[in-house]
């Protein structure tokens, strides 16, 4: 999940689920993502130039959806879980591993946008249960 501080937007934050990232490693490290062009949180990283990446666990279903717009939210997004403000935007305050990120590039390719991020800061913490997603559906990635 991609969240940013957002002052241009009425909420002053905005996030965006995305599946559609890579990390690019080497001497300067980067994070490469497809990002809805329309979406607040596109609004958001193109204005501040700062993002939060978080990963979130198999719990956290819910929350992903409604950061897909996928589900309904009442309150929004950002009252499913308590966030935290970092320098690069909120992050989830359970995230086992997020990373603060700078945008380098960015791109329209296809329906998207091509965003290239520098690794600002990353942290990774314990997860013995993460969320991923694989062809429409999300996916437990450890063992129950």
């Amino acid at each position: 999940m991609w969240t940013a501080a957002a002052p241009s937007l009425p909420a002053g934050r905005a996030g965006l689920t995305v599946t559609s990232l890579m990390v690019a490693a080497g001497p300067e490290p980067a994070v490469l993502a497809l990002l809805d062009p329309d979406s607040d949180l596109a609004e958001a990283l193109l204005d501040s130039g700062r993002a939060v990446v978080s990963l979130l666990r198999w719990d956290d279903r819910a929350m992903a959806e409604a950061f897909a717009g996928s589900a309904p939210a009442p309150g929004g997004p950002f009252r499913m879980a308590p966030f935290v403000d970092t320098p690069w935007g909120p992050r989830p305050e359970h995230a086992p591993a997020w990373a603060g990120v700078e945008l380098l590039d960015h791109r329209e390719t296809g329906w998207s946008v091509l965003v290239t991020c520098r690794l600002a800061e990353v942290e990774v913490g314990e997860d013995d249960d993460p969320l991923g997603h694989r062809r429409g559906r999300w996916q437990r990635l450890s063992p129950p």
